[in-house]
């Protein structure tokens, strides 16, 4: 059977996509050509590894076979790049980073500051949704990812390192604006725009209001915070957002924050890797600068760098 590392790479993504669309996106390649690769993987195999289904495919028992095999190997071909990277040491390695949406408001500056202390090293980021990120944390895709607490009893580990408080924003017109301590009771019949139900922050202000007793009007869903800005700012209803992405509305008055009872919501920002995975060394050198004192710096002087 002769095969090549490039067909199982790209087979791997389809398999675990179970799409040949977003496995070309993910590979950076066109359809075509990831079709090409599975013809000619099949064509070594002797047999077929997917069938399809109506509009989606399915991976046959030989696929699931070369599957399992297929994921041992990108492990194996990972540990090797981490250990060459670990040989080059801090200043020449590169950092995969994958980040939730809303970090990059910050995720970025951070970066920057890093690099200005690592000049030689060099980044992969990934900004995307918390679903996707723990699959990449699942499938050993990336170093770190900067996002809110992941759920209990994965094999992950999380370490907190910044308040992300949740606000609650309205228009610069809105009747509650300016007032202070606003009862819950004044904002049930508003209409909120809301994030995704699978998003950090859908999750938490449910939770809130759950256990207050509250159910809240979810008018509109949106899979951005900038959405969600851009319809508060438009008059389509409330909005619940992280604090740090609201530097430039609140300073153009195009937003305010609504001083509302038990807001805002506490929450953190964490850093996740696999449990037991051995970082490179610059992902723990910008492990060690998330929790030293020139970040904590940074991020009380409103992430300024």
């Amino acid at each position: 059977m002769h095969l090549t590392l490039r067909q199982l790479t790209v087979f791997e993504a389809v398999a675990r996509h179970l799409s040949y669309t977003r496995a070309a996106e993910e590979l950076h390649l066109s359809q075509p050509a990831v079709s090409m690769q599975i013809r000619q993987l099949e064509d070594a195999a002797g047999l077929p590894l997917f069938e399809k289904l109506g509009k989606k495919i399915h991976l046959t028992e030989a696929g699931r076979e070369v599957f399992h095999y297929s994921q041992a190997i990108s492990l194996q071909l990972r540990e090797m790049e981490e250990v060459i990277e670990a040989l080059k040491g801090v200043q020449g390695g590169h950092l995969r980073i994958s980040v939730a949406t809303t970090a990059n408001y910050f995720a970025t500056r951070l970066l920057a500051a890093f690099s200005r202390l690592y000049p030689d090293t060099t980044f992969s980021l990934d900004i995307t949704n918390r679903k996707t990120l723990l699959d990449q944390l699942s499938n050993n895709q990336t170093d770190l990812v900067i996002m809110g607490k992941p759920p209990d009893g994965l094999d992950l580990d999380a370490t907190a390192f910044m308040e992300n408080p949740l606000v609650i924003i309205a228009p610069a017109d809105h009747a509650l604006a300016g007032q202070e301590k606003i009862s819950l009771s004044a904002i049930k019949d508003e209409s909120f725009v809301v994030r995704e139900l699978q998003s950090g922050t859908r999750i938490a202000m449910e939770r809130f209001f759950e256990e207050r007793g509250f159910r809240l009007n979810t008018g509109m869903e949106m899979t951005s915070n900038a959405a969600i800005k851009h319809a508060v700012e438009a008059g389509l209803g409330l909005g619940i957002v992280s604090i740090h992405t609201l530097e430039l509305e609140l300073e153009a008055g195009r937003l305010v924050l609504l001083d509302v009872d038990g807001f805002p919501i506490q929450r953190h920002w964490y850093l996740v890797t696999r449990r037991g995975k051995r970082l490179p060394p610059v992902a723990r050198a910008f492990f060690d600068f998330l929790m030293g004192e020139d970040a904590a710096h940074m991020m009380q002087s409103g992430m300024r760098v």
